[in-house]
């Protein structure tokens, strides 16, 4: 059975009792030496915290050899005791008895020494900021809810599905997709005769047609739903976006459940039932990063996911929404009437100031929302759902699909777009269809809402936005 060469750092400062011999292994975050005794903070990735090392240089050997060697960013190892610290806000320490370096650090050029970094400067050193207490902390609590995700969706007996990267359809219909081509792009083959003469000759292309990277997996999720009742997907998507902003990455990852035989409101159940649970995993095993965040990041963010997690959802049409901010007589930057599409400041003024609270908006005009959505009776409004979180705003966007194949194909033709090319995506509704739903979820903006993050570009390890593809 495997076992890692060393317990990590997490397990020997939580530890229940001394350990008289054990060995530790990480990268040291400080050093302090004075005359007779020096100390290194300790740090494996595994925990916010570090272990203390105390390297008495009367009883080591050759210490002040070692230590010479060792500077911020060395990575050793240390045989010694786990005991008690004297010192206040940590439980134990390693006495050491032997110190080995494994890799050194040069104090020169390393660029994480003990002071504060600016976010800015890390994105430039990516391949090194996972090193750093904030860093370290956006990884964990991304992996936990990374792992909390799965969990809920399995827990459900739903199915997770790969969805393709690569696509010839525009799931959103909004065109902002990277295309995918082997053409040479210095001599690209043209249509020589017939109604598309000149155009680009894609039947030359790798895959005959053209092409792109998936901005959704959300149509082919459909699929496998219309077949096994309930499934996930969870994987990168992309966006050709030219926006700078700090909330939008050209590629991000989207969890997309698609569920049999429900309705719009199943579906607000559904996600509200799975953020109360991804929320509750992170307060539950993530405390240490979390307080930190709380601390240094985002003041009140351990309060506002308690907030979502204990309190229902407010449930509200559009409509409504609309009528509430317009009799509010807020002044916002953007003007509010019936038709236009929510901005960020109104949807927290609902949250933050109207309910104090997640509020759940349905009923949204069908002009402003994709053409997979199902048209309410009023033949004006779809039965689209966003949820909204406070200090955020929309977190979750989703619908009840059009499961009607006469309306779909309405729609698809209303937008300009072309029903061949959705063919397959029809047969759904040709062939047995049913009442179906499911929502997407930015994961990336999850994450920078549970951690407080200001940019989303900290909470991905390697961030892809307008002219950045580094590391």
């Amino acid at each position: 059975m495997f076992q890692k060469p060393y317990p990590s750092v997490a397990s020997l400062v939580t530890s229940n009792a001394p350990i008289p011999s054990v060995k530790a292994a990480g990268w040291v975050r400080t050093k302090r030496d004075a005359k007779d005794t020096a100390f290194l903070e300790l740090n494996d990735g595994s925990c916010q915290g570090n272990l203390q090392v105390v390297i008495d240089k009367t009883s080591l050997p050759a210490a002040e050899a070692i230590l010479a060697s060792i500077a911020t960013g060395a990575s050793i190892e240390v045989s010694g005791e786990l005991r008690a610290s004297p010192a206040a806000g940590q439980k134990w320490e390693l006495a050491a008895s032997a110190v080995t370096l494994l890799g050194a650090a040069d104090a020169e050029t390393y660029p994480l020494q003990k002071k504060k970094h600016s976010l800015e400067f890390l994105r430039e050193i990516s391949h090194l900021r996972a090193r750093t207490n904030t860093f370290g902390a956006v990884a964990r609590v991304r992996n936990t809810l990374s792992f909390a995700i799965h969990e809920y969706f399995q827990n459900l007996g739903f199915y997770y599905v790969n969805t393709p990267i690569v696509t010839a359809s525009d799931a959103e219909g909004a065109g902002q997709m990277f295309q995918v081509t082997t053409l040479d792009l210095d001599k690209v083959p043209r249509v020589k005769e017939g109604p598309g003469a000149g155009t680009v000759d894609y039947e030359k292309d790798f895959f005959g047609k053209k092409a792109h990277l998936t901005v959704s997996g959300q149509l082919n999720g459909e699929t496998y739903a219309t077949a096994l009742g309930g499934i996930y997907t969870f994987g990168p998507t992309f966006r050709a976006e030219n926006s700078n902003t700090t909330r939008h990455l050209a590629e991000f990852w989207m969890v997309e459940p698609e569920v049999s035989f429900l309705d719009i409101n199943g579906n607000m159940d559904l996600a509200e039932d799975f953020l109360k649970f991804v929320f509750g995993r992170v307060l539950e095993r993530n405390p240490e990063e979390m307080a930190f965040f709380n601390q240094w990041v985002e003041k009140g963010v351990v309060d506002t996911l308690k907030t979502v997690v204990q309190k229902p959802f407010a449930r509200i049409t559009y409509t409504e929404a609309v009528d509430v901010l317009v009799k509010s007589k807020q002044k916002f930057e953007f003007p509010v009437q019936w038709g236009i599409d929510l901005q960020s400041e109104h949807e927290r003024y609902l949250t933050d100031v109207v309910y104090q609270g997640p509020v759940i908006v349905t009923g949204y005009p069908k002009e402003i929302k994709a053409f997979y959505m199902k048209l309410n009776d009023d033949g004006k409004t779809v039965r689209a759902m966003d949820v909204l979180v406070p200090r955020l705003g929309e977190i979750i966007g989703g619908s009840q699909r059009e499961e009607d194949l006469a309306k779909l194909e309405k729609r698809i033709t209303e937008l300009g777009m072309h029903v061949d090319d959705y063919r397959w995506y029809l047969d759904l509704r040709r062939y047995g269809t049913v009442v179906h739903a499911g929502f997407g979820l930015g994961f990336e903006r999850l994450v920078q809402y549970v951690t407080g993050m200001g940019n989303i570009r900290d909470v991905i390890p390697f961030p892809r936005t307008v002219g950045n593809a580094e590391f």
